[in-house]
């Protein structure tokens, strides 16, 4: 599904050129569930950007289902995200001013799903989230574990064949954080390519397969024997 080839991006200022990722090579398959992990400022979130095409790369080559992608325009970006790719984000980044359903039902609005179908597939992702109790409440009015199911709900609505998550437990206690890794488990069992970035040892457990990145380059990649379920 992804492969990158001497991916590289150079974040340059006036005083200062800096190096986020450096040649890096990876390949991620249909069907797998993969962790990013290093340290901060290592390039993980730069590297899930670019897999999420809202970045491109300085250099290098991205292959995304079979097509290379590396150097497609905003608006071709913007096509294959919508139909294609999910985000789920540290911060939520739910929409204040809409309800539950409001904000789960945005993506499908964008793809100009007719209403009766975009009502269905709305309403069955919020049962499955088990957050449809909660469909006429704004965000503020929810948890941290109920905001992130929600956002959750909003990544897999449109059933995308990859689904892209930053931190997903970096603003939740321990058991809202297992029961969001737990969600992402489930969705990769049926079928969701899963990357996630992520600090968290114990979520990376969740994980098939470990890339670590130090100084914007690969410097491991682990494949586990056994792994949470």
């Amino acid at each position: 599904m992804i492969k990158t080839v001497r991916l590289s991006k150079v974040y340059t200022t006036e005083e200062v050129e800096t190096t986020a990722l450096d040649a890096v090579n990876i390949e991620i398959q249909t069907g797998e569930f993969v962790a990013i992990m290093g340290p901060s400022g290592c390039g993980k979130s730069t590297l899930l950007n670019i897999l999420g095409l809202l970045d491109n790369p300085n250099g290098g080559e991205y292959y995304f289902l079979d097509h290379e992608v590396a150097r497609y325009s905003e608006s071709q970006r913007s096509d294959l995200r919508k139909g294609s790719i999910g985000f789920v984000f540290q911060s939520f980044n739910l929409i204040d001013e809409l309800t539950v359903y409001e904000n789960v039902e945005l993506p499908l609005l964008y793809l100009q799903i007719p209403g009766k179908e975009r009502r269905k597939k709305t309403e069955s992702v919020l049962k499955r989230m088990n957050i449809m109790n909660r469909r006429n409440h704004f965000p503020q009015q929810l948890s941290g574990g109920q905001q992130q199911r929600v956002a959750i709900a909003r990544a897999v609505v449109t059933a995308p064949s990859l689904l892209l998550a930053d931190e997903p437990t970096g603003n939740l206690d321990s058991a809202n954080g297992d029961e969001v890794m737990h969600l992402l488990a489930e969705l990769n069992r049926e079928g969701t390519t899963i990357v996630m970035v992520t600090h968290s040892p114990y979520d990376a457990n969740y994980a098939h397969r470990i890339i670590r990145l130090l100084d914007g380059r690969v410097v491991s990649e682990n494949i586990r024997e056994q792994f949470h379920v």
